[in-house]
């Protein structure tokens, strides 16, 4: 029953420029003489969303306000446990919530590459349990999160190599 719940919830889970001055005269462009934080690209903005929203909707357990302000007008599911829609998505996690109150994701990573993110992340549901090896992948339109993949596997006690999942 954890594992399904598990499973069934998960879909639901940024560049520096530094400018340069001349050693024998003024700036090379004003305002460049010390480092200049670029514009976020795109992929960084995406990041930024599944980060906001992943960490709203679990581990502050606040699905519809993660809905109301991350996802778009339609919310595309992969998960076959779980049903499409900003609804599907909030009644889940709300019962999952309820189930495991104390679950936590732990955010190992982020990548992105267009309108793709993936997210690599550590799952427990229970305080001081191995937990789950997370993998999701959101799609982003427009600012907004319209599709959901992933993949999960449960964090074994002994491992054939001595690398971690994480």
């Amino acid at each position: 029953m954890v594992l399904w719940f598990a499973r069934a919830f998960t879909m639901g889970l940024l560049i520096m420029l530094v400018g340069c001055s001349s050693p024998s005269g003024p700036p090379a462009s004003a305002g460049r003489n010390q480092p200049a934080a670029a514009a976020p690209t795109d992929a960084e903005k995406n990041k930024q969303v599944v980060r906001e929203f992943y960490e709203l909707a679990f581990n502050q357990q606040k699905p519809e306000e993660a809905v109301a302000k991350y996802v778009g007008p339609s919310y595309r599911q992969h998960n076959p446990t779980a049903g499409d829609g900003s609804q599907a998505f909030i009644d889940l996690v709300k019962g999952f919530a309820k189930a495991f109150p104390k679950l936590r994701f732990d955010f190992k990573r982020f990548v992105a590459e267009g309108d793709l993110v993936a997210v690599h992340s550590h799952l427990v549901t229970v305080p001081g349990s191995r937990g789950t090896a997370v993998m999701d992948i959101f799609r982003v339109e427009n600012g907004k999160i319209v599709e959901h993949w992933d993949v999960l596997q449960d964090v074994p006690e002994k491992a054939a190599n001595d690398n971690t999942m994480f």
